[in-house]
């Protein structure tokens, strides 16, 4: 979202849709100083960039400022735990530092496909779940409540004390494997960052570390092909097949 007067309008009127917000460091503007006292009583991020940046980002007449926005609108961590109560697959996936939207969307597509309850995104360091997200998860964003969290560890350590089963996937040796584990539910999948797996501080929070066994020639898997195959294995020992 592009402009001051639209930019203040979405602040107002749907402050959960609003994932960042750029300013222009090198204007100096009441209204531009306004924005960021929204921003702050919204608990909404703002950066301000230099004018070079916000040119990168939108070429245009921008007068200052620009908006990311999540159309759907990001939801809370009380609203996620509430849906894996009644959801087919009563599971939550929590993505630490994805980086790839297109890996983000096809997750997403998958969840919704098995019936999972919902996804946990920090608001630092990761996939965006804009337009080539929402392409590659072919409508599925928008149907999956989307929590954004400041501190991932945190919220798992919540997700526990609520009573759910928190799994990490792992490369360590002492791992289950991912094929013979019986899970239990509510549960919270953790994926890790495509090049550096999960953070060791987020680690520790999983109660149950899981691989997949790689006997061929490959020994890594893209993080939405092992996370559909993980997936898979939940919804497989959900449905008793």
């Amino acid at each position: 979202m592009v402009g001051r007067k639209p930019v203040q309008e979405v602040l107002f009127s749907k402050p959960e849709q609003v994932d960042l917000v750029y300013v222009q460091d090198t204007i100096r503007s009441h209204a531009l100083d306004r924005i960021v006292d929204i921003c702050k009583s919204q608990k909404v991020r703002f950066r301000k960039v230099s004018e070079a940046e916000m040119r990168r980002l939108h070429p245009g007449n921008h007068q200052g400022v620009l908006a990311r926005i999540f159309q759907p609108g990001f939801s809370n961590m009380a609203a996620v735990l509430e849906q894996v109560t009644s959801a087919p697959l009563p599971l939550i996936l929590a993505l630490d530092q994805i980086q790839d939207p297109g890996n983000l969307g096809t997750l997403a597509r998958t969840m919704v496909a098995l019936g999972g309850a919902g996804i946990i995104l920090p608001k630092n360091r990761t996939a965006f779940p804009g337009t080539v997200a929402a392409k590659a998860s072919a409508g599925a964003l928008s149907r999956l409540p989307i929590a954004q969290v400041t501190n991932m560890a945190r919220s798992l350590e919540y997700c526990a004390d609520q009573g759910c089963t928190v799994y990490g996937t792992a490369l360590a040796q002492k791992t289950e494997n991912l094929f013979t584990f019986t899970p239990k539910f509510p549960a919270v999948l953790v994926l890790g960052n495509e090049d550096k797996g999960i953070r060791p501080n987020v680690l520790k929070r999983c109660d149950h570390k899981l691989s997949i066994p790689m006997p061929g020639a490959m020994q890594s898997l893209n993080v939405a092909q092992a996370g559909a195959m993980a997936l898979a294995m939940f919804a497989r020992a959900r449905s008793g097949y």
